[in-house]
């Protein structure tokens, strides 16, 4: 399996998405472009922004389509993505912008990767990783972190890669990111491919492939179908092998892919020469070299130019299978690619030997048999110490399960030993009661009774206010327009108003019932409180979407009073409460805010991040209030009846409702006011905690 195909490396991959969200516009993934017109774009945005912006070096957009266009251009023409990467990095630098500076410097990383100078490479990336860390981007982190493990890999540390794949995936299973998790899980895949440890290979390309499928991205997809097909072909599964390149060859045409299409006939034509059919492996490793005379992937050209000089020596053309094997060779010794060099050694001993020039055989036979005994060595080193590695992994893993079990042991050890205390406890407090003298007894019998008649008192008394309370709302604030809608429907109904007069009526009713069916919904709700009968169930909550609806529901009477409601909570607020209470909450204080804001005025609706709540406010530009006013606002038992700047009409509740409401859900709610200036309320509330599970 081609190294230079994992898939950390390629241009199309996740790995550039989550780092450029904003060229997705460009991608050629679903543009029906080729990538030479992809580049081509590229070019003419930055030509376009330097034409319209004087500035253009210190433009962030601007850095960031040259990181861009020197990622596309890796593969076509490598110098340029060292150029590019180089002066992105420095306007970065000049700018002070740390996302362009750490993109820029795991670009350098992979210039040098390409050209084989993999600790050049790995410094580069670690200080890209330390950057990306600063500013908090585990997006980039992420990135990086794939792309060290990789070169771990080319250096022969398959242990610090696998090591490194798993940390990633630890952390890319606690931010949801799928595609890091399809990556780096495909890059284990190849990590034991290239170990022929075939079983524990496929066992993790399973689960890329489910990944995937959650995914739904169909580029994704063939990457993955590519290096399967090259891992059925190493077992000898040729027919898995050509069922899966065949699909993703059909999805890289479509796409207009040309690196991975490269690959993925150069796959072909591996499974075809694994058949001993010569003359179709040389059919499709000739379609991989005219893709490769647009590229610029020398650790790709390998295993191509290899195939094609054994599939020549099937042949039995052996100058050109010579022609072939001597690049490959070239360009494996040039990169210091161990394997490469051995299998091109292997195939230089074959094509000498056939031509009985046997000092260049012995020569080529050398370098096979002393690649091959270090790499042997060096696979069974490697094959222990991931395998240690991985249970080394595992055992912490195991390790902190055990703790914690070993921790809730230890708490229910402590609750036993407590239930022990307190049932010894009541036993001592019987015997001793059991003691006592009878009049004691009596004494004590009848205090808890007097106290029992009080509080059965107090509780009936607040019955009675509540009811009283009840009976008043509905007689002072609900009687009235219904009584006015009975008499207008009375009116018409005997013929004394006609339906055009009736009519008139219409906006005066619509206001009287809305009223009607606010008040009802407040009253009903405390009413509930006040007899115990409300139950807070509370649950994560997006105050963003609440916020929203009654935005929506309170529109009309904010747009007949021409006030701007503003609505600055965003959808990363999320907290832990009774989504209908706080729905009441917010109702009655955005329904608030439009009765005392006159014409032309705003409403505002914020959102403040704390250590372990949200804050909210609602500020108005109203008509404000006095200290007086603002002392008896949330009174349990008020019941004034107060009058808007357009005398809309209100019963006083709704405070008194929503501090119950908020303390229900362990928040806190006060106001701040001014005369003539306006008012703003607040309340808090707990944050939802989220728990993120990790995958191994």
């Amino acid at each position: 399996m081609s190294p230079s195909h994992n898939r950390f490396t390629k241009p199309n991959t996740a790995l550039v998405k989550c780092v450029f969200p904003f060229v997705l516009l460009l991608c050629t993934m679903g543009t029906g472009l080729s990538q030479v017109d992809e580049i081509g774009l590229i070019k003419e945005k930055i030509n376009t922004i330097k034409g319209e912006n004087p500035n253009f070096s210190k433009d962030t957009v601007y850095i960031d389509l040259l990181l861009t266009l020197g990622n596309e251009l890796r593969f076509y023409k490598t110098d340029s993505l060292y150029q590019l990467a180089k002066s992105a990095f420095e306007l970065s630098k000049k700018t002070g912008y740390l996302k362009g500076e750490s993109l820029a410097l795991m670009r350098l990383g992979n210039y040098f990767s390409d050209q084989g100078q993999y600790l050049k490479a790995s410094e580069y990336y670690r200080k890209a990783l330390g950057v990306a860390e600063q500013i908090g981007n585990t997006g980039l982190v992420l990135s990086t972190m794939n792309n060290l493990a990789g070169e771990y890999g080319y250096m022969g540390d398959h242990a610090k890669a696998l090591s490194g794949y798993l940390d990633g995936i630890a952390l890319a299973g606690k931010v949801d990111n799928k595609e890091m998790l399809s990556i780096m899980n495909e890059n284990i895949a190849n990590l034991y491919a290239a170990q022929k440890d075939y079983e524990h290979s496929l066992i993790f390309f399973k689960k890329v492939m489910k990944i995937n499928g959650e995914i739904g991205n169909e580029v994704f997809i063939a990457e993955t179908l590519s290096n399967l097909a090259s891992l059925y072909a190493d077992m000898g599964n040729m027919d898995y092998a050509m069922f899966n390149i065949n699909k993703s060859i059909a999805i890289f045409e479509k796409r207009k892919i040309e690196d991975w299409l490269a690959f993925a006939y150069e796959i072909k034509g591996k499974v075809y020469l694994n058949q001993e059919n010569y003359k179709w492996a040389l059919y499709w490793y000739n379609q991989s070299e005219m893709l490769h005379k647009k590229l610029d992937d020398d650790r790709g050209k390998i295993d191509l130019f290899n195939g094609m000089a054994e599939a020549y020596l099937g042949m039995e053309k052996d100058s050109l299978s010579e022609h072939y094997a001597l690049e490959a060779f070239g360009i494996s010794r040039r990169i210091q690619f161990m394997e490469g060099t051995q299998k091109c050694a292997r195939t230089l001993y074959k094509i000498n030997k056939n031509k009985s020039n046997f000092a260049s055989a012995l020569d080529y036979h050398e370098i096979f048999q002393r690649l091959s005994d270090s790499l042997s060595t060096n696979e069974n080193q490697k094959s222990l110490t991931m395998l240690k590695t991985k249970m080394e992994y595992d055992k912490q893993k195991q390790a902190l399960i055990e703790e914690n079990d070993k921790a809730l042991a230890r708490q229910e050890r402590y609750i036993n030993v407590a239930l022990v205390v307190v049932l010894i406890f009541i036993i001592v407090t019987l015997l001793v009661h059991r003691g006592q003298k009878m009049q004691k007894k009596l004494n004590t019998a009848l205090k808890a009774k007097q106290e029992i008649l009080k509080t059965r008192e107090t509780e009936l008394r607040d019955n009675i206010d509540t009811k009283n309370k009840l009976f008043s709302i509905i007689g002072h604030d609900l009687r009235g327009p219904i009584g006015a809608l009975q008499g207008i429907l009375t009116l018409f109904k005997d013929g004394e108003i006609d339906k055009n007069e009736f009519l008139e009526f219409m906006p005066k009713l619509t206001d009287d019932v809305d009223h009607i069916s606010f008040t009802l919904n407040n009253l009903l709700s405390w009413g509930q409180t006040q007899m115990n009968g409300a139950v807070t169930k509370p649950a994560s909550v997006a105050l963003e979407g609440l916020v929203t609806e009654n935005i929506n529901l309170l529109s009309e009477v904010a747009k007949n009073k021409s006030i701007k409601i503003k609505n600055e909570i965003g959808g990363n607020v999320l907290v832990w409460s009774d989504s209908n209470q706080i729905d009441i909450v917010i109702r009655n204080l955005i329904s608030n805010a439009l009765k005392f804001t006159p014409e032309n005025g705003m409403i505002t609706l914020r959102a403040e991040e704390h250590k372990e709540q949200w804050q909210i406010s609602v500020q108005d530009t109203g008509v404000g209030m006095d200290t007086g006013t603002i002392e008896k606002l949330f009174s349990k038992n008020s019941n004034v009846t107060t009058y808007g700047t357009n005398n809309e009409k209100g019963t006083g509740l709704g405070l008194s409702l929503c501090k119950e409401m908020v303390e229900k859900n362990h928040g806190s709610i006060w106001v701040e006011s001014t005369l003539r200036i306006g008012s703003c309320f607040y309340f808090t509330l707990p944050k939802a905690q989220n728990k993120y599970s990790q995958a191994c």
